[in-house]
């Protein structure tokens, strides 16, 4: 089988969900003996233009005729049986959906956020969960600058949206939807998505368990707790900093791993608490080998996690998830069997979970146990292939 595939990376460096799935999705697909063209885009491109650059790539935000053409040319060269959709805000924009839909190959949208409820893909106003754009009433975006804190971009985001809204893109555009997990289509199907168009299927991640050996670093204590990601405000942190400003925890140490917006206010709490250590951004494989020597994984996110990759690689580390009950983590884990659910901003919640385990070594390993046991009925490649080929085979 041949696939276009089609993406809009991030920034360089970083290390977001949906960059990590379209690399592994792709290379699985090759593993497999299938032609994978790739058609991607960086944000950087427009972070390293100028002003003119920047205003045309503004502009294509609406409709790339740049993209949509190059989009276009490929599919009448490499003549793909399927094209496959991943990310495409904000510069390939979805003029590329309507390039592939009138080419007459089917289009595959693998959804990893709520881009098509929000604008904003992250379904959150500040700090708090907000769908109401579903209803296509995006200008409310303005009143309350949910676009990167800002009005006029919001309003220019909230412009884009009404004009795909109305022209149903989202709607007709796309063949086959791949969702995350249950929330996501409980959303899509609010809002009018056809549900037969729907389908669920998780990520996945290589079996790092495997070969992966822990990783021992002589400042930090022979047990923690970690926490790694993104240092941004829909992961958490800010809940992470108030878990352990509880006197309870003082000796209860942390390791946190990652980089991001927030990355300098909470190096700089770190720097203040003698039991918390901020390594920063490191490299993935060190990362996960510092995960595997530590106790379980406390993720207090605050947005929808699709299918999160950190959630699935602390999985295939056998070590236990203590979470926040939203999202992913509704479906994925089982309180007491392969981790804990803890109720949406509830502080004393996490503290009183993170305690129980800490102090129960016993019971910290057998729910690291099932962790594993439920990462290999999950979430392993070749599952994950066969049920991708059969969403390729259903729309030929």
């Amino acid at each position: 089988m041949k696939i276009l595939a089609i993406h809009n990376f991030h920034r360089k460096g970083s290390a977001s969900g949906d960059d990590q799935v379209f690399k592994s999705e792709t290379a699985l697909l090759e593993s497999h003996g299938h032609t994978v063209i790739k058609y991607t885009v960086s944000n950087d491109e427009f972070d390293n233009a100028g002003v003119v650059g920047k205003i045309m790539s503004t502009f294509g935000m609406l409709w790339s005729f740049k993209h949509s053409n190059a989009v276009k040319r490929i599919i009448e060269k490499e003549k793909p049986d399927i094209v496959h959709v991943h990310t495409f805000f904000p510069l390939l924009s979805p003029s590329i959906l309507y390039a592939v839909k009138r080419s007459g190959v089917p289009v595959v949208a693998t959804l990893h956020d709520t881009r098509f409820v929000c604008p904003c893909s992250t379904s959150l106003r500040g700090t708090r969960l907000c769908n109401e754009c579903g209803d296509g009433h995006y200008f409310r975006m303005c009143k309350y600058g949910c676009f990167k804190g800002s009005r006029l971009q919001s309003f220019l985001v909230a412009g884009i949206f009404k004009y795909h809204r109305i022209r149903k893109s989202f709607y007709k555009q796309i063949d086959k939807y791949i969702c995350l997990n249950e929330n996501q289509i409980k959303l899509l199907s609010d809002i009018g998505f056809d549900k037969k168009k729907i389908v669920k299927k998780y990520n996945f991640v290589p079996d790092v368990e495997a070969n992966l050996k822990v990783v021992k670093i002589d400042e930090l204590p022979n047990r923690y707790i970690v926490f790694y990601g993104r240092i941004g405000k829909e992961k958490g942190i800010r809940i992470l900093m108030q878990i352990w400003n509880n006197p309870q925890m003082k000796d209860v140490p942390l390791v946190v791993m990652g980089g991001g917006p927030l990355e300098e206010e909470f190096k700089a709490w770190a720097n203040n608490k003698g039991n918390v250590y901020f390594l920063g951004y490191t490299q993935h494989d060190k990362c996960l080998g510092i995960v595997k020597g530590g106790e379980f994984v406390v993720f207090p996110s605050i947005w929808y996690e699709g299918c999160s990759m950190v959630e699935i690689e602390t999985e295939s580390l056998g070590k236990a998830l203590v979470a926040t009950d939203l999202g992913f983590s509704v479906e994925a884990i089982q309180d007491g069997v392969n981790g804990y659910k803890v109720p949406l901003n509830d502080v004393d919640g996490f503290v009183d979970v993170i305690l129980k385990l800490w102090k129960n070594s016993e019971q910290c390993k057998k729910i690291g146990e099932n962790a594993r046991k439920d990462y290999e009925s999950k979430y392993l490649p070749e599952d994950n292939y066969n049920q991708l080929i059969a969403v390729y085979q259903s729309l030929k």
